[in-house]
């Protein structure tokens, strides 16, 4: 799944190939909002960790689940 995160006053976003579910991001960001720590933290495919301050976060935009397409469409 690939999730966009927008940090504040950063003009690029990042993005993360995950293999998290939407509801468990959801739940992850949830927990990192409430908790005391400050920070959201998600791993991403290869295994490298993403720590964001959570009063740093702009957005978060969660891809749809599934493989992508691959190729140029049908042949003829």
């Amino acid at each position: 799944m690939e999730i966009k995160i927008g940090v504040r006053s950063v003009h690029r976003e990042l993005i993360v190939e995950t293999d998290l579910t939407a509801e468990e991001i959801e739940n992850a960001l949830g927990a990192a909002l409430s908790s005391n720590t400050g920070v959201f933290t998600i791993d991403d495919a290869d295994g490298r960790r993403i720590i964001v301050p959570t009063a740093a976060l702009g957005f978060i935009e969660i891809g749809e689940e599934g493989p992508r397409a691959v190729g140029f469409g049908s042949t003829l």
